[in-house]
């Protein structure tokens, strides 16, 4: 259900930014998810935690929600749906290797294959759209991919800043914070480039439902999910989600999938399940 929640996510934002352009949406989506959030928080009695650690709080939704919002807002101009989501499927990959670098989680043999082999999946794919020319939406596909990468970066970090200095808080808390934070770090750029013809009924249905469903919901259903399966499988939602991006981008916007995407995919795919440790490989001499 959250795969096929958080895919849908994909094709929303597609048919809000297109209206609304990327600042604007990401914008609406986290502000529509922080007013859906935020009285669960209060009629739980969580708002104390709230302000005593609203300064990180906030800062964590600006680096989870509101760049790399934004940063696929501005990719889905150019690229498809189905590619935005495989590229978000490096998200724990990237996980891994800031973890790595920052909280010294050094991984083992398995895990470096792991990176290396997804990471080649990624410049596979990226190469495939080089282009940095501007197509009819006025967008380079380079410049989208980039985008795509520079937001799953920002959750590899985000991930590693939270274990740093949230461990412990509620998740609802992290969540509905963050959401603020957000919408503050984007309410003056969505301002300044709103644009100037309001949007239809369709586009704002269309961000309705990725602030509610996608955003809100989401975050509710997943933080149940890592109490109740743990961490590690909760991160095969990961590996679902393109799935289902690709096929409501077939069903709903009659976007194509070229056998280049599935195989360099299938190597993204691969090669995150062995950097989180979800597929491990026996490398080297084992000991006696």
């Amino acid at each position: 259900m959250l795969a096929a929640i958080w895919g849908s996510s994909f094709l929303f934002m597609r048919i809000g930014t297109v209206e609304f352009g990327p600042l604007p949406t990401a914008a609406v989506r986290v502000a529509i998810a922080a007013l859906f959030l935020l009285p669960i928080v209060w009629l739980r009695g969580l708002m104390p935690e709230l302000r005593k650690n609203w300064k990180r709080i906030f800062f964590i939704g600006v680096l989870n929600s509101g760049i790399p919002f934004a940063c696929f807002s501005f990719a889905l101009l150019s690229i498809t749906t189905g590619l935005s989501a495989i590229l978000n499927a490096t998200v724990p990959m990237f996980g891994a290797l800031i973890a790595w670098a920052w909280l010294k989680e050094k991984p083992n043999a398995s895990r470096v294959l792991g990176l290396l082999i997804g990471f080649a999946g990624v410049a596979m794919l990226a190469w495939d759209k080089a282009s940095f020319k501007p197509d009819a939406s006025g967008v380079a596909p380079g410049w989208a991919v980039l985008a795509c990468l520079l937001a799953c970066l920002c959750y590899g970090i985000s991930a590693s800043y939270t274990k740093r200095y949230l461990s412990g808080l509620p998740p609802l808390v992290t969540a509905a914070g963050s959401q603020i934070g957000a919408t503050l770090g984007l309410a003056l750029p969505a301002l300044w480039l709103w644009p100037a013809r309001m949007p239809s009924s369709s586009a704002w249905l269309a961000l309705l439902a990725v602030g509610v469903v996608c955003t809100g919901v989401a975050y509710i259903l997943f933080f149940r999910l890592i109490e109740n399966a743990g961490p590690q499988r909760a991160l095969t939602v990961t590996f679902l989600v393109p799935v289902f991006a690709v096929l409501y981008g077939l069903l709903f916007l009659g976007e194509s999938v070229t056998p280049w995407m599935m195989v360099c995919a299938g190597v993204i795919v691969c090669g995150t399940a062995l950097s989180t440790g979800l597929l491990k490989l026996k490398l080297g001499r084992q000991a006696k």
